[in-house]
């Protein structure tokens, strides 16, 4: 029977797939081969992207987030004239190769997110559209008008991280979401039924979804419902698409012995025969190739055009300076916001005051926090919040939904135009820490702000006193975090943060006060990652955050008993590690007695004061009494640190 070049297409990437599996010996062909037929009608009908630039702004982003799909992308990139190269094709899930198992993202290459943990796309895909729809709100629809479209699948419908974004994308009337469901009933161990039973349109119909139900082989039927849900404004859309996984295998298609191995040489001659296709593997007819090319040439068109309405509109110079500082901002600088020398204000306070700062000289900075806003002084005073009746404003109400936060965060960054700031309470980043640790693998310098950062923010009791989750962030690869001590090193914190451009930024805040030194601290220093607060040469106690200032006291009473120690402020162990072994020892004393003062477990703290040296902290979990009760009761008073510290020089 004669196929048309459409069916061609689609066996093109499924035949693609899977020889570079089979090649591999690793990865799964089944959702490629049942998706193959969504990919060439989105890509060939509707999706506004340029391969000649895949960073064309207005570009449309596509979000695969059942991302052990990937060779379904690399294939449709290959076919569409993205720099995805067969060679690269045939080096699938090798030392070196841009074809990864799971991409993350690559956008030279055309790769906007396709997500290794089930949910993250999804969720990551609602922070994008979140951004085209500010971002369109700011420049109008002639320079910013684009969709976020999304091939998704069970394992991400089943995550709770999907969830949480798909209510606040339905609260928020985000229609320019258009996901496709990739709903085949098999998961990795077999029928979803197992464990499954969800009334996906209907569950999705409740929190404010456009829904529509197709056979996700019929071209015609795929593009009818893709119309339908860019016509609708309003709503998100959710198309479910019948597939069958392992479309064309006669012994392995509606298996899940289809999703996760290779299907053997022997079952893909039989699938390739059963598919009419009669090429060598990794071949491509000529006429698919045309039909790519011809189809995407639109594309570049519409690219062009933009161009020259770009080129018209930053005629205006007051357009333009817009454009920039949402497209190719400048470096920060930051002051320290005013504070009396001994004064006591909590840096989440302290922060807050630089928020408001650096939102006047970087209009591209948007954010909010997990119903938390007031605790966390996360909110932009001069702006109201983002809603589908003002889409301009700058704060994010993310409601109690901290996962979906991470993501849709780390989704607003990689979108461009906007940078992104969110914030909880310490304790709560262990929600999120699946999206903060791939932001970190990603590069994504979003900037996330957690407070309430130890056991002193006192009565809530244990389960909202954090101990081991500055550690934890800290094992986080890319990831920087910085615990501030006073208003000079909170406004440093932000100016590292917002000028890093190759990864996320952790601030560390306290909910109590920190008392202010006597002169301000220059925010710089926060960039070297530690500086010296206070000369000595018996002893050096290196603390962060508020403990700072009892060292400082500490330090005091040693002086008494004729000890001289050194305070050194270390807010950022990861900046430290970048300096050089005389600069760092210049700062932390060479051969003198090292004491780490930090209110939280002490794990990492050897690398810093050697295997020798004291490490006071907290390796225990919290209780629920006023804070002053909880320093007195964990050794957190000056007396009881200098005790300590001169029993340990002692020995």
């Amino acid at each position: 029977m004669s196929q048309t070049v459409e069916q061609r297409a689609a066996n093109a990437i499924r035949t693609l797939s899977i020889d570079a599996v089979q090649k591999a010996n690793s990865g799964h062909p089944g959702a490629p081969m049942g998706m193959a037929d969504m990919a060439v009608v989105l890509w060939t009908k509707f999706l506004k992207v340029d391969p000649s630039d895949p960073l064309w702004i207005d570009r449309d982003r596509f979000v695969l987030s059942a991302g052990h799909a990937s060779m379904l992308l690399y294939s449709t990139l290959h076919l569409a004239g993205f720099p995805i190269t067969m060679d690269d094709i045939k080096a699938f899930r090798q030392w070196g190769s841009v074809t990864a198992g799971h991409p993350e993202i690559d956008h030279p290459l055309g790769i906007e997110m396709t997500t290794g943990p089930l949910g993250q796309g999804f969720a990551t895909g609602v922070g994008m559209a979140m951004a085209e729809e500010h971002l369109r709100a700011v420049f109008g629809p002639d320079l910013v008008d684009h969709r976020t479209y999304g091939f998704v699948s069970d394992g991400d419908l089943m995550e709770g991280v999907t969830s949480e974004a798909a209510s606040l994308a339905g609260h928020q009337q985000l229609g320019k979401i258009v996901y496709l469901y990739d709903d085949n009933s098999i998961s990795l161990v077999g029928p979803t039924s197992w464990s499954f039973s969800e009334d996906i349109p209907k569950k999705f119909d409740a929190i404010g979804w456009h829904t529509l139900t197709v056979d996700g082989h019929d071209h015609r039927a795929l593009a009818e419902a893709i119309a339908a849900g860019n016509a609708e404004t309003g709503r998100p859309t959710l198309i479910s698409c019948k597939t069958h996984i392992g479309f064309g295998s006669p012994n392995k298609q509606d298996s899940a012995a289809a999703h996760g191995s290779p299907l053997g040489d022997e079952e893909i001659a039989l699938t390739k025969e059963n598919l009419g296709w009669d090429l060598p593997p990794f071949s491509v007819p000529d006429d698919v190739k045309a039909f790519f090319a011809d189809a995407l040439a639109g594309r570049t068109a519409e690219h062009i055009a933009w161009q020259t309405r770009l080129a018209e509109a930053r005629t205006d110079a007051d357009v333009a300076s817009l454009w920039d500082a949402h497209f190719s901002p400048n470096p920060v600088t930051l002051p320290a916001p005013p504070l009396e020398a001994g004064a006591k204000k909590a840096t989440r306070a302290l922060s807050g005051d630089v928020i408001q700062g650096l939102a006047q000289i970087r209009p591209d900075v948007v954010g909010g926090s997990a119903d938390l806003a007031s605790s966390n002084n996360t909110q932009i005073k001069d702006s109201g919040d983002f809603a589908p009746a003002n889409r301009t404003a700058r704060n994010i109400r993310f409601g109690v939904r901290e996962h979906a936060m991470g993501a849709i965060t780390n989704g607003l960054v990689i979108h461009g135009g906007v940078r992104a700031f969110s914030g909880t309470f310490l304790q709560f980043s262990d929600y999120m820490r699946g999206a903060v640790r791939l932001g970190a693998l990603m590069g994504v310098p979003a900037v996330w702000v957690f407070t309430h950062d130890s056991i002193f923010l006192g009565e809530d009791g244990p389960t909202h006193q954090p101990v081991e989750h500055v550690a934890a962030l800290r094992a986080i690869p890319n990831l920087w975090v910085i615990r501030p001590a006073d208003a000079g090193e909170a406004a440093g914190a932000w100016q590292v943060a917002m000028n890093r451009t190759d990864g996320p930024t952790a601030l560390i805040l306290t909910r109590q006060g920190v008392a202010e030194p006597s002169q301000t601290t220059d925010p710089a220093v926060v960039g070297r990652g530690a500086h010296i607060v206070r000369e000595g040469s018996d002893v050096v106690i290196i603390a962060t955050g508020s403990e700072v200032s009892l060292a400082r006291d500490a330090a005091d009473l040693l002086a008494d008993g004729g000890v001289s120690a050194r305070v050194v402020s270390m807010p950022c162990v990861e900046a430290f590690d970048e300096l050089s072994r005389s600069d760092q020892k210049d700062i932390i004393g060479r051969g003198t007695p090292r004491v780490s003062l930090e209110a939280g477990v002490t794990q990492g703290w050897a690398e810093i004061t050697g295997r020798r040296g004291l490490r006071i902290g907290i390796d225990t979990f919290g209780a629920s009494a006023p804070a002053g009760i909880l320093a007195e009761q964990y050794g957190f008073t000056a007396d009881a640190v200098a005790e300590r510290i001169d029993e340990f020089l002692k020995v």
